[in-house]
């Protein structure tokens, strides 16, 4: 029987130090480990690669390519409001959409997007 068990995205960086503080400082993930020129972070169930990508075209260059990831999650307004207090930079404010969603989406300094996003309950 087929499980997918979680996902896990990979990220190319052109400042690795700088994308792997914020990531942690900025968005609350725990860095599990750096080895290689590659950090391994998660968010919860959201588990993350950072690359030391030094030369490639950023993410802000690749425009809507730039977003990488949707997260479903849980408790929206109190992860909104924490990266509020941290000085994220929101390329999207949370709001309550047509497709059922409470949703709002950030911007590293490189440009890679995500989007987090709550079912609305009825």
């Amino acid at each position: 029987m087929f499980n997918v068990s979680r996902t896990q995205h990979v990220l190319a960086v052109n400042d690795f130090d700088s994308a792997v503080n914020y990531f942690t400082e900025k968005l609350g993930f725990t860095l599990d480990r750096t080895i290689g020129g590659w950090s391994f972070l998660h968010l919860d169930q959201f588990y993350l690669m950072v690359g030391d990508c030094q030369g490639e075209v950023p993410a802000r260059e690749t425009n809507n390519h730039a977003l990488f990831a949707y997260v479903n999650c849980e408790g929206i307004d109190e992860l909104f409001d924490q990266y509020r207090e941290r000085g994220v930079r929101f390329n999207q404010t949370i709001s309550d959409k047509p497709w059922g969603l409470r949703e709002f989406g950030v911007e590293t300094p490189e440009g890679h997007r995500i989007m987090f996003g709550q079912e609305i309950q009825a």
